[in-house]
C-alpha cells in the first residue's frame, strides 16, 4: 500500500496506546462533520467515511451514537480545523491537523511540543507545498475496472496500485466525492480498508540516534494533545 499509508497507520498506533484519546479524537470529528453536513451517513458521504473508519479503529458504538446526537442537539462548541507546520528533529517536515474551539490554547501547546523537541514551528505553507493532499481509497477489487470507473466519470488520478488484488486509489482530495461516486456507480458497494484523506510528503528522510529518539518524544507530545487530530510527516 505504500509508506504514505504506513507512516499514518503507525502514528495511528501510538495514538491507540490511549482507548480514551482515540475515542475522544474521533468523537469530536464525527460531531464537527455530522454538525456540518448532515446527521444521516447515506447523505453525508464524510460523516459515513469516518464511522466507517472509527468502527475499523474499533471505536465502540455509543461513543459514534453519542457524538451525533450531541450534533443533533445543535449548540455545543464551535470547532475550527487549524493546521500547523514546521520542522521536526534532523530537520524532517511535519504538519500537525487540529480540531479546536479555542485557537489561541491549541496554538500555545502545540508550540511547546515544537520548543521542547528541538523543532522549529514555521508559518503556513512553510513544508505544506512538498506533501501531496491526497485522498487514500484501498480495497479489494479488478485494476482494469477501477481504472475504467474512474477514467469514465473524469476524475483526476494521481496514482493507482495494485498489490495482489488490492488496490489503493490516489487522487487529490477535491477528487473525493466524485471519486466514491464514480466507484460506487461501477461497482455498487465496497468494503474499503482505508478511505481517507492524507498529506503524504513527496520526499521521505530516514532519522538515527539522537534525533530519532527526540523524534518519537515529538510525536508522543504532539498525540497526548486533545487538540491534535493527526500528524503527517515525512519520517520513515
Amino acid at each position: 500500500m505504500g509508506r504514505a499509508y504506513q507512516n499514518r497507520k503507525e502514528s495511528m498506533a501510538k495514538t491507540s496506546a490511549n482507548k480514551s484519546k482515540v475515542y475522544g479524537k474521533y468523537g469530536r470529528e464525527i460531531y464537527v462533520v455530522a454538525k456540518s453536513g448532515g446527521f444521516d451517513p447515506g447523505g453525508n458521504l464524510a460523516l459515513r467515511s469516518i464511522i466507517e473508519r472509527a468502527k475499523r479503529d474499533q471505536v465502540p458504538a455509543h461513543v459514534i451514537d453519542k457524538a451525533i446526537d450531541k450534533a443533533k442537539g445543535g449548540g455545543g462548541e464551535d470547532y475550527v480545523i487549524t493546521r500547523y507546520e514546521g520542522f521536526g528533529p534532523g530537520s524532517c517536515m511535519v504538519i500537525v491537523e487540529c480540531l479546536t474551539d479555542n485557537t489561541n490554547r491549541t496554538f500555545g501547546d502545540v508550540r511547546v511540543c515544537f520548543n521542547k523537541t528541538n523543532s522549529k514551528l514555521g508559518t503556513q505553507g512553510v513544508v505544506s507545498h512538498m506533501f501531496d493532499h491526497s485522498i487514500i481509497l484501498s480495497f479489494k477489487g479488478d485494476e482494469e475496472a477501477v481504472m475504467e470507473a474512474l477514467l469514465n466519470a473524469d476524475v483526476n488520478v494521481s496514482d493507482i496500485e495494485n498489490e495482489a488484488g488490492k488496490i489503493t486509489v490516489f487522487a487529490p482530495h477535491a477528487e473525493y466525492a466524485k471519486a466514491k461516486a464514480a466507484l460506487a456507480a461501477a461497482l455498487g458497494d465496497i468494503d474499503y480498508e482505508v478511505d481517507e484523506i492524507q498529506f503524504i510528503p513527496q520526499t521521505y528522510t530516514s532519522l538515527s540516534g539522537d534525533d530519532a529518539a527526540m523524534f518519537e518524544k515529538f510525536m508522543d507530545m504532539l498525540n497526548d494533545l486533545d487538540d491534535v487530530q493527526k500528524v503527517y510527516h515525512n519520517v520513515e
